[in-house]
């Protein structure tokens, strides 16, 4: 399951750099769960064929990210963030401890841009 989570979420980043061709066949493995048969059936390829592309496929995504890391930076942003929102919500904090950890995530985030 954690597998198609992570062709999912590297799709979403990179799949606009795949061919058309790719994107169809990817996004029929990932997101509407179809199986390979069903797919090489409705591509008029071998299941063979439609088994190299999503390998093929998942190969190209995980380079894009090993060379941009555009995923993994969004992550860490997006925990920054969910720690600014906690932060926001705390009553007790006093107000000087409240800034200094503002500005510490606001330069994690900053530093990721």
């Amino acid at each position: 399951m954690e597998k198609i989570i992570e062709q999912g979420f590297l799709y979403d980043f990179y799949g606009e750099l795949l061919t058309e061709h790719q994107k169809k066949i990817y996004e029929d493995v990932v997101y509407n769960d179809l199986s390979l048969a069903e797919i090489a059936q409705e591509n008029g390829i071998s299941r063979q064929g439609v088994h190299d592309m999503v390998r093929r496929c998942d190969r190209i995504l995980q380079e894009y990210e090993d060379k941009l890391h555009l995923a993994e930076r969004f992550v860490k942003v997006k925990d920054n963030v969910v720690q600014l929102q906690l932060l926001a919500e705390e009553p007790e904090l006093p107000r000087e401890k409240l800034r200094e950890q503002v500005r510490l995530l606001a330069a994690r985030i900053l530093e990721e841009l």
